[in-house]
């Protein structure tokens, strides 16, 4: 489980096959371990290679073909740059929202609108999925936690991102057409999930 509040902008260093590897940068509170849970552009991905360097760790994961289909880190390149953010505590405190790291869909970067003190970014989501769409809602897009605007029917919907956010996330490097991952919120989905079992034909 994640929050949302990326911890760090990391790098792609190696993609062959199966083996995604990234770079860390910097010091973290814990040590590594092999099995640990990370979040790489919002997808849950498990460490099988932790390996310290000078400025911090090279991370490796095995991704299989799915994983690649169905999400966005099938783009990604040595190079690139990702959002990166380790499993949460159960003391930590929630300053995003629950993330589970399970994506749910790609979706595209519409349009991007530079205002003074921030930028207005609109995505459009699969419209099956416009449904968990609500205004002042959550979101996580690559796995930054994000607070729904304006979002219509036909799945468009838009985010304000400040400063500091634009600045600590790969998100200043997304250009209108880009895929994006993104995970709709796990509440919304368990509310929509039990009207249905208990009122048959809800949400049909």
């Amino acid at each position: 489980m994640f929050t949302g509040i990326v911890e760090n902008l990391g790098k792609v260093v190696a993609r062959q096959g199966p083996r995604f590897e990234v770079e860390w940068t910097g010091p973290t509170e814990e040590a590594w371990f092999v099995g640990e849970s990370v979040a790489v552009d919002g997808c849950c991905l498990t460490v099988i290679l932790a390996a310290p360097t000078d400025g911090g760790a090279r991370l490796g994961f095995d991704l299989s073909e799915e994983t690649y289909a169905k999400t966005a880190l099938g783009d990604r390149r040595p190079g690139d740059r990702v959002n990166l953010e380790r499993a949460m505590r159960l003391s930590d405190r929630l300053g995003g929202h629950l993330v589970q790291g399970h994506v749910d869909a790609t979706g595209t970067v519409l349009e991007i609108e530079k205002h003074p003190d921030s930028w207005r970014y609109r995505y459009q989501a699969p419209p099956e999925f416009a449904r968990y769409l609500a205004p002042k809602g959550s979101i996580a897009v690559d796995g930054i936690s994000l607070t729904i605007v304006d979002p219509t029917e036909g799945g468009a919907f838009d985010v304000w991102i400040i400063p500091h956010t634009y600045e600590v996330t790969q998100i200043c490097d997304r250009k209108p057409g880009d895929r994006v991952n993104l995970e709709f919120d796990a509440m919304a989905k368990m509310v929509e999930r039990l009207v249905q079992a208990y009122l048959p034909g809800a949400g049909a």
